[in-house]
């Protein structure tokens, strides 16, 4: 038996997402200045007109420390799970929207990762969806 079949499809992407918004959210809060690369001008502009660029950098990478632990919470139901996958799938796509405005072609070097951390949020909102429906509503038939 593969260690993925072990752990499941739900868990090795649980795992995956919630190391990775580990890692961003602790460097996130420690290291602010070292991700304002991420944020477009523009929209750093209208950032530093509410709060500094640094706070809400350190406050995003708080919410990811939650998101993560709440991934790696096996004990919480998948309800609650699905609706962290949503948060995380809309971020990612945010994120690659706004990073190609305005279009540059370098932004190419860093977001192909995004695209696959897309599809593993996508593929897990996709799984707890299904989970989360009850049964009468999976055996419908039309």
């Amino acid at each position: 038996m593969s260690f993925l079949n072990k752990i499941g499809v739900e868990w090795s992407l649980r795992l995956g997402l919630g190391i990775m918004y580990l890692y961003s959210g602790f460097d996130l809060m420690k290291h602010p200045g070292s991700w304002h690369w991420a944020l477009p001008y523009w929209l750093s502009g209208w950032i530093e007109q509410v709060v500094a660029v640094n706070t809400y950098l350190r406050v995003q990478g708080f919410i990811e420390i939650l998101m993560a632990l709440i991934f790696l919470a096996w004990f919480l139901k998948p309800k609650i799970v699905f609706w962290v996958a949503l948060l995380s799938t809309l971020e990612l796509f945010g994120i690659l929207v706004l990073a190609f405005i305005p279009f540059k072609e370098a932004n190419f070097l860093i977001t192909f990762r995004d695209i696959g951390l897309l599809g593993a949020s996508l593929a897990l909102t996709g799984l707890l969806w299904k989970k989360s429906e009850s049964p009468a509503v999976r055996n419908a038939t039309i």
